[in-house]
């Protein structure tokens, strides 16, 4: 195999025939590239290779289970790859077009050890990537990444005899009546089913019917081009859209999907956007009456009520907050045994006896579904009002290039770090500590905090605050966090604020 080129000229010979890979691709746990800017079909082939090279090599049984979201250049993307698989003498089980969580679950249904799942996730259109693994419920973490980046890179792919291929029917009935099980509603529901045009859209809809949920449908037909938004319920657009449906139906609530259906946002029965952390905090009080002295790990940008909630407490819940990231998340619930683990960025991770430890935005409607079941007199809008009362942002991510955003990173931390032992306040308040597990997370002394991290996924920083005080306190946060990360010249406008 030839080491691919980082780039080459399109619309030429070489840009068919010869393959380029970005090395930015390689990111903490999954591959996403640019296409074709930044990886051309070659450059998949030799990714493939380098998958199929990679699990050889690590003495995987050669077999995987492969599938790709609703894009119109999806399928071309992942032909390339198969490929590539088939050449390094994998066996490749084809499960067609599916959910990201669909394919994970094909790894159980179909007992394969591996899994690539060619999706973009929630990025726009432009974007491709792959989500992979090699030990069910996982997905590669950074050593994997890295390993797989140098293989390809520097052209150790191996082509091997014994590839093949073979379509696999009928996954997607498989998922939904696993989904489904036997469980039907006892109250009436009418939930908004929002899926902005994406993969979700020939899922959720048929999913919700099967349990006994009366379906309004919002943006619910299939259409690449996303007409109307790109899918991403951590983005205000599309949680707006939801609660302006909401409001206009009178419905119980609203839940909506990412493009490759991993995520699940949540807006209630008056309108109000609940950020996938506090939903996370909802679910853990039913769950832990259910499941007394759980463990629950939750992600660094969520919201400090997983350790402080008193009925958590009372219930006896053990609360882990532990790095973002759909893989690190995975791996630290498996690690602890937790019977959950929560992100803000809508990513749900129900182990063991709820769901498989995989990130799986239909499993968690089904089980926000029988929360709402368990709690028949109580409406969503309730069951938000009975928490104790925190302001927070929504995920805010300045633009930071790829090459330069974990240098720009460390500078910042470094800047908050000194902060804290200089014992200079934030927001007008003394820094009780600073969390450097996954960026910075700045505690302060009555509990209220600010995050900045760096995006696993795309060239952007990540920040999220939170006060247990006031929405002026918040704002405040932000702004002092945000004069820090000013700082930097190289950083860029933000894709939303408050």
């Amino acid at each position: 195999m030839t080491r691919p080129l980082p780039t080459v000229t399109p619309n030429t010979w070489e840009f068919l025939r010869d393959p380029m890979i970005a090395p930015t691709g390689f990111r903490e746990y999954d591959a996403r590239w640019k296409y074709p800017d930044q990886i051309n079909l070659p450059g998949i082939t030799a990714l493939g290779l380098g998958l199929g090279t990679q699990m050889q090599a690590r003495g995987i049984a050669p077999v995987i289970a492969v599938g790709n979201d609703y894009r119109d250049y999806s399928l071309s993307i992942k032909n390339a790859l198969i490929l590539g698989l088939m050449q390094a003498g994998i066996h490749v089980r084809d499960i067609g077009p599916a959910l990201s969580p669909m394919a994970y679950f094909a790894q159980f249904h179909l007992d394969a050890p591996a899994v690539a799942m060619v999706t973009a996730s929630h990025n726009p259109n432009g974007w491709t990537g792959v989500k992979m693994g090699f030990e069910r419920p996982l997905t590669h973490g950074p050593d994997e990444m890295a390993e797989l980046r140098d293989i390809v890179l520097e052209g150790r792919g191996q082509p091997r005899p014994g590839g093949a291929y073979e379509f696999v029917d009928g996954m997607r009935e498989a998922y939904l009546d696993d989904l489904a099980g036997d469980f039907r509603m006892t109250r009436k529901l009418r939930v908004v089913c929002a899926t902005g045009n994406g993969t979700a859209s020939a899922f959720a809809p048929d999913l919700f019917q099967r349990i006994g949920v009366e379906v309004i449908p919002s943006h619910n037909r299939l259409d690449y081009t996303f007409p109307h938004y790109n899918p991403n319920p951590e983005a205000m657009e599309m949680l707006h859209d939801m609660a302006d449906t909401v409001r206009a139906t009178g419905a119980d609530f609203a839940l909506g999907f990412d493009g490759d259906g991993d995520r699940c946002g949540v807006v209630d029965d008056e309108g109000e956007e609940i950020f996938a952390d506090k939903v996370g905090v909802i679910m853990a009080r039913d769950l832990s009456k259910l499941y007394p002295n759980a463990t629950f790990v939750a992600d660094v940008k969520s919201t400090g009520l997983f350790a402080s909630d008193p009925e958590l407490i009372k219930n006896g819940v053990t609360a882990d907050y532990w790095k973002t990231g759909h893989s690190h998340m995975k791996r630290r619930v498996r690690e602890l045994g937790a019977l959950a683990g929560f992100e803000k960025s809508g990513h749900y991770f129900l182990a063991h006896p709820i769901g498989r430890g995989y990130d799986c935005g239909l499993r968690v409607a089904v089980e926000l579904c029988k929360l709402m079941d368990r709690n028949p007199d109580k409406s969503m809008s309730d069951l938000r009002r009975a928490l104790p009362v925190t302001y927070s942002t929504p995920t805010m991510s300045p633009f930071c290039a790829d090459t330069e955003k974990y240098a720009v990173l460390d500078r910042i931390v470094a800047k908050l770090v000194a902060r804290h032992r200089a014992g200079e306040p934030l927001a007008g308040r003394a820094i009780k500590e600073v969390v450097t597990v996954n960026g910075a997370r700045v505690i302060l002394d009555n509990g209220s905090w600010g995050l900045v991290r760096a995006s696993s996924n795309t060239p952007n920083l990540v920040v999220v605050c939170e006060s247990s005080d006031s929405d002026a306190e918040m704002r405040a946060i932000f702004a002092g966090l945000d004069a820090v990360i000013r700082t930097e010249p190289s950083v860029g406008d933000y894709d939303q604020t408050i």
